[in-house]
């Protein structure tokens, strides 16, 4: 195994869990749980290999439709119906799991675990031979996974901390139905290849970080009232 493109392809997804460790602040999730979930994000990959794999057999369509299928249901449906099981199955009935901006970070925390591994297997072996593969995905790939993990949080964490169990089982819905759309509108983008699609790549990239961005900052607004109180 070459080593210089296993540290490139690990560094992205180590990066940007630092960033979300660091970015709560105000009442910081205990380590040994958040390693427990990326470490859980990582072996996620095992059942979705499998899951994708079954997919991709009842796949008839072929052209555009085989795309679309691929790309919504064998990717973009399973791996966050998996990354969102990593977290139902370690931290989300625990009580460490206190307040909504929690969600989102256990969420991208389990999606990087997830993100590292798909970068290893990517970057590391199937590409190897392939000296941009590494850049491209630090900058794209990794962080799409997080940016959909940021939206699954946001959602799991209004279903968590609903006033009604109908509220809470609404969220809890688009925890999943959201971040798998727009997982697979990327990958369909991607995928197709076609022109028209790959010129809304930028746009939609762009869409993304700002709507996940708000979505961040709002739950960062909500800690720092939180813990101010309690002060």
């Amino acid at each position: 195994m070459n080593l210089n493109l296993f540290v490139t392809a690990i560094t992205p997804g180590i990066v940007l869990v630092l960033f979300f460790y660091l970015f709560d602040r105000h009442d910081r999730e205990p380590i040994r749980m958040l390693l427990k979930v990326f470490v859980m994000g990582i072996f996620s990959v095992i059942p979705t290999i499998f899951i994708e794999n079954i997919l991709s057999f009842f796949n008839i369509f072929s052209g555009i439709f085989g795309i679309g299928f691929t790309a919504f249901i064998v990717a973009g449906l399973t791996e966050e119906y998996i990354k969102r099981q990593v977290v139902l199955k370690s931290v989300y009935f625990n009580l460490v799991f206190n307040e909504k901006l929690d969600g989102i970070i256990y969420c991208a925390i389990a999606a990087l675990g997830f993100a590292t591994i798909e970068n290893v297997m990517y970057v590391v072996f199937r590409f190897s031979d392939v000296e941009s593969i590494g850049f491209y995905r630090a900058i794209i790939s990794v962080p799409a996974h997080m940016l959909f993990a940021v939206t699954m949080g946001y959602y799991m964490s209004l279903a968590k901390f609903a006033s009604t169990p109908e509220e809470s089982q609404f969220y809890f819905k688009k925890s999943l139905t959201v971040p798998a759309v727009l997982h697979g509108i990327f990958d369909f983008i991607l995928m197709s290849q076609i022109e028209f699609f790959m010129v809304l790549l930028v746009p939609f990239i762009i869409y993304l970080w700002i709507n996940n961005l708000k979505k961040l900052n709002m739950y960062y607004a909500d800690s720092k009232h939180r813990n101010d109180d309690l002060l």
